[in-house]
């Protein structure tokens, strides 16, 4: 596939879970299994989901992202929800869910295989993905895309100060650089209130606490819209 007017060469920042690979649903896969185990009598399914929404936002905000903290969600909400503190039999099935999903194997969504050398041949790639940094690199370097990025970070939090500090650590122009993802409140709208560029591409299962009405841009910004990786190709 040929560009029919390649633009100068850009930076596009590119974000991992669920904009390159499938992620959030196996979280939800593994909390669909929980909310079986728990079967609370008391709450039904979306009470309990409301409960590990706010579980999460407590343990991120004091432990991050990652495998352990989504455990740890995991058995706070059990308690919070039960009568009496998971046994240890328990605890381990607990803790089979949140194994479940680390031993997914990286499934890259639709057209990304393709798309991602094109655009490395156009323009400077660097992957931008917030989470904990030994799992975050893991699932890089079995997916097989590691080699068209020239450098990647893996922020604790996505925040307008993280872009800020990556557009100095490399000293991007923010005229001609991008953030492409499909979280409006960790790609989207931090980014464009960084001062870039931005494209949402949107993901039918987008975690519930990335949701987020998308900032309206600040000419000259950019807010470029897409429903499909592949489609990044006729715009860069």
């Amino acid at each position: 596939m040929s560009h029919p007017n390649p633009p100068s060469p850009q930076t596009l920042l590119i974000d991992a879970d669920d904009t390159l690979w499938e992620n959030n649903i196996y979280f939800e896969r593994a909390i669909s299994s929980f909310i079986s185990y728990l079967d609370h009598h008391q709450h039904p399914p979306a009470a309990v989901r409301l409960v590990l929404n706010r579980c999460e936002h407590a343990t991120i905000a004091a432990h991050g992202y990652g495998m352990a903290s989504f455990e740890r969600s995991l058995l706070d909400c059990f308690a919070e929800l039960s009568e009496t503190p998971p046994s240890d039999q328990q605890r381990q099935r607990i803790a089979s869910f949140a194994r479940s999903i680390s031993d997914q194997a990286i499934e890259l969504l639709s057209g990304v295989a393709e798309t991602l050398p094109l655009l490395a041949q156009r323009h400077r790639l660097i992957l931008v993905t917030k989470g904990n940094a030994r799992e975050q690199q893991q699932k890089l370097d079995s997916s097989g895309i590691h080699m068209h990025f020239t450098a990647v970070e893996i922020p604790p939090e996505k925040h307008a100060d993280a872009y800020r500090q990556i557009v100095t650590r490399y000293a991007l122009a923010p005229e001609t650089t991008w953030m492409i993802g499909n979280s409006p409140r960790s790609d989207i709208n931090p980014a464009l209130a960084a001062g870039l560029h931005a494209v949402y591409v949107h993901h039918p299962n987008t975690w519930v606490l990335e949701h987020d009405d998308l900032a309206s841009p600040v000419p000259p910004q950019r807010l470029i819209q897409l429903d499909r990786f592949a489609a990044l190709a006729d715009h860069f």
